[in-house]
């Protein structure tokens, strides 16, 4: 029988399927923790260990290379993640240096050698003679350069930061660069969405006060958990998701009869709300999606619409061609980097490569192309991605409405102010760029276009 505390066992096992199987930390981890029956503490124990070991990954593997003097590369990859487990507790958790050692000892028994253990011992306790503060300054006086430095620090690849600079000084604040570094690496607030006609926000929660009118915070434990969320009338959503899709359901009052589409409409979330606003306002939605698997997690999703909405399966770029002119309101949540996310998701920064960003835009491009085409004169279109790179965001919208004369780019920005109620912190217009240190939401992009006739 296993002597290692079943939280610890619990994130070990997270992050080897990350690592092996490129699972995905958010969708797994509840799982593992349902399976096991954790009580709330050793849920949130277990939690904490795995989101904070991956967000930080990157600066624990650079105190390990110092520690055990080889370089990360040389170390076998289990008990590397052992290793970064165990780094954490003792660099950024309250965790007793007996209980971090012994434990992770424990672990790599389980996936070692014998000789593995005692490596993962000697480097731990290597580890465990210094201070937080002296680990951080060797760490950065090994950095080869400014941006390796900023790297290093706050546990973010080179090419990641110098898309996160860029996107900033297109807004002319690129001195915020460590604000946003730093807000990646915190644990994100949990947001709900009262799915409009179905629930309340104040049944939900306290409103949070900053951007959708829909939504509140969550008060602690499970959200799944909250009848709401259970029935299928609330979801737990990102407020830039939220605002996401309210930008372009509520830009102008919908009539009955209208169109409304979602291209790339999985998992389901925005769907959701584009679903429940449609009913509301008399107006019909189809959902899109190519992904089998996904277009189940749709229509789960919309299954509580009044109403029912139609959901299809297939290639999104379809549309433009097969229907042309048909559609008052479209969504395009394009599949993007997903740079936005890595509050959440953030194994993504280590996954996800500088040579993704060429293949995502060609897609990008081709179904925003799809999108227009497919709108009814008149028609407005929301492209939405989670991501700040600009070849993602301002490059696909400036490019793709550049050799058209029936389009014109609207300003979201003043949108965004008028759903919120309140006066927000962007960037001139036309696209609202939200971010997490400025406003404690994912970095969504949002530009409104509209066909004109």
């Amino acid at each position: 029988m296993s002597r290692v505390q079943p939280a610890r066992q619990i994130a070990l096992d997270v992050l080897r399927a990350v690592e092996e199987d490129d699972a995905y930390a958010n969708l797994l981890l509840p799982q593992r923790i349902a399976r096991a029956r954790l009580q709330p503490a050793d849920a949130g124990l277990a939690t904490e260990l795995t989101y904070g070991t991956l967000r930080l990954r990157g600066y624990y593997d650079r105190v390990i290379a110092l520690a055990a003097r080889r370089p990360v590369d040389a170390v076998d990859p289990a008990l590397l993640d052992v290793l970064r487990l165990g780094v954490h507790q003792l660099l950024s958790t309250r965790v007793a240096v007996h209980a971090a050692v012994d434990e992770s000892v424990e672990l790599a028994r389980q996936v070692g050698s014998r000789s593995g253990t005692g490596f993962v011992n000697g480097v731990l306790r290597a580890v465990s003679r210094s201070t937080p503060e002296e680990w951080r300054q060797r760490v950065l006086d090994a950095a080869t350069s400014d941006d390796d430095r900023l790297s290093a620090e706050w546990s973010h690849p080179t090419w990641v930061i110098r898309a996160f600079r860029r996107a900033l000084a297109a807004e002319g604040r690129v001195d915020e660069l460590a604000d946003l570094l730093a807000a990646d690496n915190d644990a994100p607030r949990v947001s709900l969405v009262a799915l409009p006609g179905l629930a309340e926000v104040d049944e939900l929660g306290p409103p949070s006060g900053k951007l959708s009118p829909l939504a509140a915070t969550s008060a602690g434990g499970d959200p799944s958990q909250h009848p709401a969320v259970r029935a299928g009338r609330a979801r737990v959503q990102d407020e830039g998701s939220q605002m996401a899709a309210l930008l372009l359901s509520r830009h102008h009052p919908a009539a009955a009869g209208e169109r409304w589409l979602d291209l790339c409409a999985g998992p389901g979330g925005k769907a959701a709300l584009l679903g429940a606003e449609a009913a509301r306002a008399g107006a019909t939605l189809v959902a899109n999606e190519l992904v089998p698997a996904r277009v189940g997690l749709v229509r789960q999703a919309l299954a509580v619409v009044p109403g029912g909405v139609e959901v299809r399966e297939g290639d999104a770029r379809r549309f433009g061609t097969e229907e042309p002119g048909s559609y008052d309101r479209i969504l395009l949540d394009a599949p993007c980097t997903g740079l936005g996310a890595l509050r959440r998701r953030p194994e993504a920064r280590w996954r996800k490569q500088p040579s993704d960003v060429g293949d995502l835009t060609s897609l990008q491009a081709e179904l925003f192309a799809s999108a227009l085409d497919a709108l009814a004169p008149g028609g407005l279109l929301a492209y939405v991605t989670c991501s700040p790179h600009l070849a993602e965001t301002r490059a696909i919208v400036e490019t793709g409405t550049a050799r058209r004369d029936d389009v014109e780019v609207l300003d979201a920005t003043a949108t965004l102010a008028e759903v919120a109620g309140r006066p927000v912190d962007l960037a001139s217009g036309p696209y609202v760029q939200l971010w997490p240190h400025r406003h404690g939401t994912d970095a969504m992009f949002t530009a409104l276009v509209r066909k004109v006739g």
